[in-house]
């Protein structure tokens, strides 16, 4: 059974994950967040730096529960 998670826009639980409309429950939360975007609700903060992507791959290297073996 899938693992159940909180939709992004109305935190209603459940497998969101295995839905077409992931990681949204329904087209309208993912239509919502898409709106929120365009209406320029969400922002990135600042632009990302080479020191930025370092540190992710840092972070992706040092992470135990990253699984080992193909990236699919």
């Amino acid at each position: 059974m899938p693992r159940e998670t909180p939709c992004p826009i109305c935190q209603r639980q459940g497998p969101w994950l295995a839905e077409p409309f992931a990681p949204f429950c329904s087209e309208r939360c993912k239509m919502v967040d898409l709106g929120n975007w365009l209406g320029e609700e969400y922002r990135i903060a600042s632009p990302i730096t080479a020191e930025d992507l370092l540190e992710l791959a840092e972070m992706e290297e040092s992470d135990p529960d990253k699984e080992s073996g193909s990236d699919c």
